[in-house]
């Protein structure tokens, strides 16, 4: 039976979830939605909004979409709901789970990958996280909640971007650009998007197309960097001032405690030192890494190698051969919370061949 597709659904309180999913639910789609409302509060807010008769844990959309409420434990959840579908008793072709505002989606992802119940029914397609322009800004400043879930994502939402102006809207994207250079932003306007843009992004697929956003890249690049030797580029710091030292606003003097870096090399890794290392950097820095995925040159290999994980869990796959004349090389990401990337940079360096 083929895995059921999952949508983890994040951002601060007040971006615009439920505004988004009560779209999903309601539009005429032809699909059959599950949603998972994940609260861990007594008190369940967007219960009132979604689900009118909070007796009934399990409740029927018009169209076919089905809501219930979990207050404990996802697993349980997930697996019963599961059930009653291979029993017959519901029908829904994938799941959408959304968090509470103030939630880590990172113990929400492990659920797809630490519990072989899950494992067995659900594919995790993607963490969407929806970003309010209007109080991102002073939001990823004060809550390190809101730049997790900025790091954590495939896809970035921005919502109520009728309430800022141009300049305002590209700082932001700037932003979150250099906090997660991998999630392709788009922005959604009063919880309309493109159901293309929601479901099956398989964010979280293993494949060796590695998105980095190319500006990101760009900017990188214009610092002068060896493209034939392992280096990094890297996040907020080099944007603390302006060129002279002053303060630039536009180019985030914000200087995130979440962020990204990217390494590449066009030298390929010896697969036995770098296995070593990645461990060693997994074991220290596990639950400092967010999210992390790369393309790699292995010596000697015909085909690209691909890796991710999230936290502590770490997986690789083989991928396509590369082409006759493709340009070999390593690329890989890395987010997480104020992690030493020289360390990362000169271990990764002395993996090289």
């Amino acid at each position: 039976m083929a895995l059921i597709p999952s949508t983890i659904l994040t951002g601060f309180l007040g971006a615009g979830k439920t505004t988004l999913l009560n779209r999903i639910l309601q539009e005429d789609h032809g699909l059959k939605i599950a949603v998972i409302e994940n609260e861990f509060g007594q008190e369940n807010i967007d219960n009132e909004i979604l689900v009118q008769d909070s007796s009934e844990q399990i409740v029927e959309m018009n169209n076919g979409c089905i809501c219930c409420t979990v207050r404990g434990d996802l697993i349980v959840a997930l697996t019963s709901l599961a059930q009653k579908r291979e029993a017959g008793e519901l029908h829904f072709d994938r799941i959408i789970i959304e968090t509470t505002g103030l939630a880590n989606p990172g113990p929400v992802a492990q659920t797809f990958f630490m519990d072989e119940e899950v494992g067995v029914h659900y594919m995790l397609d993607a963490v969407l996280t929806v970003v309010d322009a209007r109080h991102a800004m002073t939001q990823l400043d004060d809550y390190e909640e809101a730049q997790r879930q900025v790091g954590f994502a495939d896809k970035l939402l921005i919502s109520k971007t009728d309430l800022v102006d141009t300049a305002q809207l590209d700082a932001l994207k700037a932003r979150l650009m250099r906090i997660n250079p991998r999630a392709p932003i788009s922005t959604v306007d009063f919880g309309r998007a493109p159901l293309a843009e929601v479901l099956d992004i398989r964010g979280f697929n293993l494949n060796d197309k590695l998105e980095i956003d190319p500006d990101f890249l760009k900017a990188e690049e214009a610092h002068g960097h060896d493209h034939d030797h392992g280096h990094v580029h890297t996040d907020a710091c080099r944007h603390e001032h302006g060129e002279h030292g002053q303060h630039d606003h536009h180019h985030g003097h914000h200087s995130d405690d979440i962020a990204a870096f990217v390494f590449k090399s066009s030298r390929p890794f010896d697969p036995a030192k770098l296995d070593e290392f990645l461990a060693s950097l997994v074991n220290v820095f596990g639950p400092r890494m967010l999210r992390y995925k790369g393309v790699l040159l292995m010596q000697g290999a015909e085909r690209k190698v691909v890796f991710q994980g999230v936290h502590q869990m770490m997986g690789s796959d083989l991928g396509a051969k590369w082409g006759e004349n493709e340009e070999r090389g390593s690329k890989m990401v890395f987010i997480g919370k104020n992690l030493p990337k020289d360390v990362f940079v000169s271990g990764l360096e002395q993996c090289l061949v």
